[in-house]
C-alpha cells in the first residue's frame, strides 16, 4: 500500500535512512540466504554488559521498580552522572544539570530539536557519524561542513572553524574519539578550539564523548568543558553507557548542560519517549558507581585488534589505512583503487562502489566513506573477535588485488 500523496511531513523528504543500520540490515539479509558474511558494519562493542550490571537490573525489576520515572532522570542516576564528571573529568556540576534520554542519539536530538530555529546553522567536522546531519535538517538547521585532512589525523584546526562560523552560527558538534576515523583531541587542540569559542559568545557546542574510555597507546582523553570550565553556560557534554559498558540495547545516554537547556529538552522529551526505562536507568546507576576495572582489559583487547587490522590493511594493494588513537573504527582510503575494475566487470567509480562489490565478491560488509561526509574511504568496525577480523582482512586484501 502507498501512502497518499502529501501524507509525509516534508522533514522526512530532508534525510536519509541511516547508513549504519542499512548496510547491517542488507549483510544480515545475505547471511538469512546462506551466504559466509563478516559484518564490521555497525559501531557495536562484541563484549557482553557486565555481570554486576545485569544483576542491577534484575534487583530492580524484583524490587518493583517498573514505574514511571522523573523525564529527566531519576535521582540516583542523575547523581552518578555528576559524579562521574567530577571524578573522571574534572567537570563540576550539579546533578540539576543532567539530563537523561534513550540513547545518546536521543539526547543529541533533543538537545538540538529544542534550540533550532529555521535556517541555524551548525558546524560539522568532516567526516562525521551519519546522524548528525540529519538530526540538524529535521530541526530546520543547516549543516555546515568542515571538511578535515588526512594528513592532519582529521583534527578540526581552529583556522577552519573560524572561518566557518557566521552570525547565524547557533552550535558547534564535536566528536571524539571520532567515529569514523578514530581521531582524537590533544589537550592543547582542544584549547585552541576553546580560544575560538570564547570569542564568539553566540556559539554553543556539543561533545560527543561516548568513545571516552576507547583510547590507546597511553593517550589521554580530555573533554572540551574540562579544558575551558568558561563555556560551561553554552555548552553540552554528552556521554552515555553504550560502548564503555556495551550496552547498545538498553538505550541510555547522558549530558551535562546549563540547566535552563536541561529544563527545555525535558519539556520535550516529556512529549516524546516521557523518560527511558526505569530498569535501565537502575542498571546505568550500577555501571557508573560499579567496578569499572574490565574497561582497561576491554580497552587492551580492542588496541590488540586495531593494531591487527591498520597493518593487515595497510598490506592490502591500494589501501591507505590511518591508525586511530580511539574508538573501534578505522577509515581507510581507496583512493588508488579509483577507475579500478572488479570481478564482477563493474567500475569501481566511488567508495560506495568498492563497499557493493566487496560485499558482493568476499562477503564483507563495510559502510562507504560519503555516508560519513568524506571520500573516497571506507569505514571498518573492529568490534569483532580477532579471528573474524583476521579472515575479513585477508578476504579484503584478496579483493583488492583482483581489481584490474
Amino acid at each position: 500500500m502507498s501512502l497518499p500523496k502529501r501524507f509525509l511531513s516534508d522533514a522526512l523528504e530532508r534525510i536519509q535512512p541511516s547508513a549504519t543500520i542499512a548496510v547491517t540490515q542488507r549483510a544480515n539479509d545475505l547471511k538469512a540466504q546462506g551466504r559466509d558474511v563478516i559484518v564490521l558494519g555497525a559501531g557495536e562493542p562484541d563484549f557482553d554488559t557486565p555481570d554486576n550490571v545485569k544483576e542491577a537490573a534484575i534487583a530492580a525489576i524484583r524490587a518493583g521498580r517498573t514505574k514511571y520515572t522523573p523525564v529527566e532522570g531519576i535521582p540516583e542516576l542523575r547523581k552518578a552522572i555528576a559524579g562521574k564528571f567530577r571524578r573522571e573529568n574534572g567537570i563540576d556540576v550539579s546533578p540539576s544539570e543532567t539530563f537523561v534520554a534513550p540513547g545518546g542519539k536521543s539526547v543529541i536530538y533533543t538537545a538540538l530539536m529544542a534550540t533550532l530555529n529555521e535556517g541555524d546553522e551548525v558546524i560539522i567536522p568532516a567526516p562525521y557519524w551519519v546522524s548528525y546531519p540529519d538530526i540538524v535538517l529535521l530541526g530546520g538547521g543547516k549543516p555546515v561542513f568542515v571538511e578535515t585532512r588526512a594528513e592532519d589525523g582529521f583534527i578540526l584546526t581552529p583556522g577552519a572553524l573560524s572561518a566557518a562560523i557566521t552570525p547565524r552560527t547557533k552550535w558547534l558538534i564535536l566528536n571524539q574519539p571520532n567515529n569514523p576515523t578514530g581521531a582524537c583531541y590533544t589537550r592543547e587542540q582542544l584549547r585552541a578550539i576553546a580560544d575560538v569559542l570564547l570569542d564568539r559568545p553566540h556559539v554553543w557546542a556539543l561533545t560527543d564523548d561516548m568513545y571516552e574510555h576507547l583510547v590507546y597507546d597511553g593517550f589521554k582523553f580530555h573533554t572540551l568543558l574540562e579544558i575551558e570550565p568558561r563555556l560551561k553556560e553554552r555548552m553540552v557534554a554528552m556521554n552515555g553507557v553504550s560502548k564503555a559498558y556495551a550496552m547498545t540495547g538498553w538505550r541510555l545516554g547522558y549530558c551535562a548542560a546549563p540547566e535552563a537547556l536541561v529544563k527545555a529538552m525535558a519539556k520535550l522529551q516529556s512529549q516524546a519517549a516521557t523518560s527511558v526505562s526505569s530498569i535501565t536507568q537502575y542498571a546505568a546507576v550500577e555501571a557508573l558507581n560499579g567496578p569499572q576495572g574490565f574497561i582497561p582489559e576491554r580497552q587492551k583487547a580492542f588496541e590488540v585488534r586495531r593494531d591487527l587490522v591498520v597493518s593487515m590493511l595497510n598490506q592490502a594493494r591500494g589501501l591507505e589505512c590511518f591508525k586511530p588513537e580511539g574508538a573501534f573504527y578505522v577509515y581507510p582510503s581507496v583512493r588508488k583503487l579509483i577507475g579500478r575494475k572488479a570481478p564482477s566487470g563493474r567500475t569501481i567509480g566511488t567508495d560506495e562502489d568498492f563497499v557493493t562489490e566487496l560485499l558482493g565478491a568476499e562477503g564483507v560488509a563495510v559502510v562507504h566513506g560519503a555516508a560519513f561526509g568524506m571520500s573516497p574511504f571506507f569505514r571498518l568496525s573492529y568490534a569483532a573477535s580477532n579471528a573474524s577480523l583476521e579472515e575479513a582482512c585477508r578476504r579484503i586484501q584478496r579483493f583488492c588485488a583482483s581489481l584490474t
